[in-house]
């Protein structure tokens, strides 16, 4: 299994459990985008060991065509000497060497080859890491619009089901306010009638049926009584007056006569 695959393989258990406990996803892409970061992290971590040990063979090979090249040395300076037993022994050094730098050699391909194949999956493993930040970021403010939008229509129903209660309360309060009125001038009409009075009254239908016939009774005898009065005074009033015209007479006759003497 590559180590894309892996990190994949990884990633995608993950986000499964990640799934299981979380309905968020918001936090459930940031999660998956902090996991394949840290994939990515492990993959530069590997290239790095990788080149260190590259380097360090590279180091060994260096110090080993040094003592190729020490070998090389010694074998000459053997032969000036006519000692060509140690420029043999120089000889077989130097090809030991040199057979450990060819191997050194091929062990450094493969490292650099490997750390090619690392690199080249490194910025893969970014890219693909770039675009999901990117389709995480999109992905995050579609699903905050659309919970926004969701809150504002929750929010407008429950304010058209509290302004259904509003409209109700102010239905009832209306009934119940013309409904006060209506006993309200009920109660005047009563109070003008005198409906109260007699409702706290010990007489009955009855009583206050005669009572009415006795005070309209009382009523007629005293205007009787009083145009009997103005009639008497009008009367003597006459009388009076032909009683003066009469004597206003006498007196006119008297002086006549008194004039004719």
């Amino acid at each position: 299994m590559g180590i894309l695959s892996r990190a994949s393989y990884v990633i995608r258990s993950k986000l499964s459990a990640v799934l299981d406990r979380s309905e968020d996803p918001d936090e459930t892409l940031d999660y998956s985008y902090e996991q394949m970061r840290d994939r990515l992290q492990e993959v530069k971590q590997g290239i790095a060991d990788l080149t260190t040990q590259k380097k360090r063979l590279e180091i060994q090979k260096r110090r080993l065509a040094e003592n190729v090249e020490k070998h090389n040395e010694q074998a000459r300076e053997a032969v000036r000497q006519n000692r060509e037993d140690l420029a043999r022994e120089a000889l077989e050094k130097k090809k030991s060497k040199m057979d450990e730098i060819e191997s050194l050699e091929s062990q450094i391909a493969d490292l650099q080859e490997s750390q090619n194949r690392l690199v080249g999956k490194k910025n893969e493993l970014q890219s693909r890491i770039e675009e999901f930040r990117t389709r995480k970021e999109t992905m995050k403010a579609r699903h905050q619009a659309a919970e926004a939008e969701t809150k504002v229509a929750e929010a407008m129903t429950g304010a058209g089901e509290e302004m259904s209660d509003v409209s109700r309360a102010i239905e009832r309060s209306e009934e119940r306010t013309e409904e006060m009125e209506a006993r309200a001038e009920a109660m005047d009409e009563l109070q003008e009638s005198g409906a109260f009075e007699d409702a706290l009254s010990d007489e009955d239908y009855i009583d206050r049926e005669l009572s009415a016939v006795q005070n309209e009774d009382e009523v007629e005898s005293e205007l009787r009584t009083l145009k009997r009065e103005l009639g008497d005074g009008t009367e003597a009033a006459e009388e009076h007056a032909e009683t003066e015209e009469a004597n206003a007479d006498i007196e006119s006759e008297l002086d006549d006569v008194r004039d004719e003497e």
